[in-house]
């Protein structure tokens, strides 16, 4: 063996080109071997690299006494090549995990997720459980997805249930920040601004505290839904008002004291609200319908046309439009219909709470 005749380099793989094909054409009708027709080329090729093309490129023909042959066409093994070509292409990942894409159609197509809402969930469920208690809730699967991927799969019709139609309304732009030192408004000069309120309130440093606004139904019609959503956890309760009142709001916080008897302080230590006429009796919301002498909770009041600083709660006012769009006569849902809405947002795994959801994270 001959050392010189060997070297570590990579040896170049390079493709026949069209102009390959037609001096192949030529010299195969002038009898020429594929060895032969390989060394002619440049760079040279190998036999069987000829014959594999040759292959490609038969066609029948039919010569004018109605006799027929098989030769070989340049053009035709150009477009053989040109058609495999354009169906070349990574294979689709998840199309390894039928389980997946099930999941994925069943949650955003089905239960209204997003997909980052999806992909999210299980990558935590995957770094917080056991390998058996990920198969015992059927999160077990083989394929990794990111959300920009379920995206793009989603535009190029890969899954047959669901499109784009299903997916939420994208969010854009940055969060606003707002000015705490604006002055209160004048026609809500017993209200309790919400410049008052303490750093740990504002600063989502414990529970308790909540937004609370009013979603209204068709105009001209009177039912509303009464949302309160919790700062720290975003849990939600909704409510289903006959008209937007103060005494309404009043009966709603009066049957949850009712319900929570000296828990009420603890799990309601704040409301932020805006200046709408059903939240103005601060002192009726305030006090206590157990021990009229005691308070059991305090009132803060944003700033007029700032619904920025109850981002939560217009966050939440938002999914709640998914399940009744705007111009809809609330009055058509029951008491069961806006639980089941409620229930869907507080199992809803968010982004900001580390794909948890709210009922998690508040328990």
């Amino acid at each position: 063996m001959e050392q010189g005749k060997y070297n570590t380099q990579k040896k170049t793989w390079q493709q026949l080109t069209e102009k390959d094909r037609y001096k192949i054409e030529a010299l195969i009708r002038q009898g020429i071997t594929p060895t032969e027709i390989g060394k002619a080329l440049e760079p040279k090729r190998d036999r069987r690299t000829i014959e594999r093309e040759l292959a490609k490129g038969m066609t029948l023909q039919r010569n004018s006494d109605l006799t027929e042959k098989m030769i070989y066409l340049a053009d035709v093994g150009q477009r053989v090549r040109d058609d495999r070509s354009a169906n070349k292409g990574r294979g689709l990942k998840i199309g390894k995990d039928h389980e997946l894409a099930g999941h994925l159609e069943k949650k955003i197509g089905e239960d209204g997720w997003s997909p980052d809402a999806v992909i999210g969930f299980i990558k935590n469920a995957k770094a917080n459980l056991t390998p058996e208690q990920l198969a015992q809730r059927g999160l077990d699967f083989k394929v990794t997805l990111c959300t920009k991927t379920v995206y793009n799969m989603i535009d190029r019709g890969d899954f047959l249930n669901i499109t784009n139609k299903d997916l939420p309304v994208k969010r854009h732009g940055k969060k606003r920040s707002y000015n705490k030192i604006r002055k209160m408004a004048l026609n809500n000069t017993r209200g309790r601004s919400i410049e008052e309120r303490p750093s740990a309130v504002s600063n989502r440093q414990e529970h308790g505290h909540w937004e609370m606004d009013c979603v209204s139904g068709k105009q001209g019609t009177t039912a509303c839904l009464l949302v309160m959503t919790e700062r720290t956890s975003r849990k939600e309760l909704i409510f289903k008002l006959p008209s937007k009142t103060q005494a309404n709001v009043i009966n709603i916080i009066n049957t949850l004291e009712l319900q929570h008897k000296a828990n009420f302080t603890n799990i309601f230590q704040s409301f932020t609200m805006d200046n709408g006429s059903e939240f103005l009796d601060m002192q009726s919301i305030e006090k206590s319908c157990i021990n009229p002498n005691t308070n059991r909770t305090i009132c803060y009041y944003a700033h007029p046309f700032s619904a920025y600083e109850r981002g939560s709660n217009e966050n939440a006012n938002k999914l709640i439009r998914r399940f009744i769009p705007k111009g809809t006569n609330i009055a058509n849902y029951t008491d069961e219909d806006i639980k089941r809405i409620e229930h869907w947002m507080n199992n809803y795994p968010r982004k900001i709470l580390g794909y948890k959801t709210a009922n998690q994270v508040a328990t």
